[in-house]
């Protein structure tokens, strides 16, 4: 069966999952399978640019994450900055437009200053625009929305009775943004996890064994026909059917 060029979803998100188990089936550090899996991020991002998505959001890094061993994170805070020096002429020429949603005041220094760099230098690309989601937590953003609305409120700028669905939503990172169509999640792990819990309300979910660094053009396809295949109602009939 091939993609349906005229349902392709316009916004895809991925909870990018399976790196670890990748790296241990193999023997191998787990710090080998996030390589694995950040260089997978390139290969994915470009897939869906060729299909036509035109919005691609990725789970990197949670809030929660943080936890996690010290020697970890300190690979996944660092290791970028490597990255990106050696390949940025590369960002700054592709067609992408990339931003960064989360948290940003426990990022290093130097990896913000890279973040705010690969924003300003893609701002105008007209490409796919990709998101890469870090210190990102659904729970955080929708508290930082509520505060920032209730301080509009007791400033008086904003009354009870203008705080609407729409309102909400422009208060959200993801403010300038179209509706969540796909939410893919690999590695046979079928829960959301704390991720763009107000966008996902009628996004299609897809749940997928294949570990993240083996996720490919292929699985992303199955992906793709699996959402075109659904009924999307968004809370009504289909008098058609």
């Amino acid at each position: 069966m091939k993609i349906d060029q005229k349902r392709i979803p316009t916004h895809i998100a991925m909870i990018l999952d399976g790196n670890g188990r990748w790296a241990k089936k193999r023997l191998l550090p787990r710090t080998l399978g996030h390589r694995k899996g950040a260089f997978n991020i390139v290969e994915i991002a470009k897939e869906c640019s060729l299909i036509g998505v035109k919005y691609l959001t990725l789970f990197c890094f949670s809030t929660e994450n943080w936890n996690r061993p010290k020697d970890e994170v300190k690979y996944l805070m660092y290791t970028p900055i490597r990255y990106y020096k050696k390949y940025k002429n590369k960002i700054w020429n592709s067609s992408y437009k990339i931003r960064f949603i989360g948290k940003r005041d426990r990022i290093p220094a130097e990896l913000l200053q890279i973040i705010q760099e690969i924003e300003d230098k893609t701002k105008d690309h007209t490409g796919l625009t990709l998101t890469l989601c870090v210190d990102y937590g659904a729970y955080d953003e929708l508290t930082t929305a509520v505060k920032e609305i209730a301080s509009l409120v007791s400033e008086k700028k904003l009354s009870i009775d203008q705080i609407t669905k729409e309102c909400i939503e422009q208060h959200l990172f993801t403010k300038d943004y179209p509706n969540l169509d796909l939410l893919i999640r690999t590695s046979g792990e079928v829960r959301i996890s704390n991720f763009l819990l107000w966008q996902l309300g009628y996004a299609e979910l897809y749940f997928t064994d294949v570990l993240w660094p083996d996720f490919n053009r292929k699985e992303l396809e199955k992906a793709i026909l699996s959402y075109q295949s659904r009924d999307r109602r968004f809370g009504g009939l289909n008098e058609n059917k």
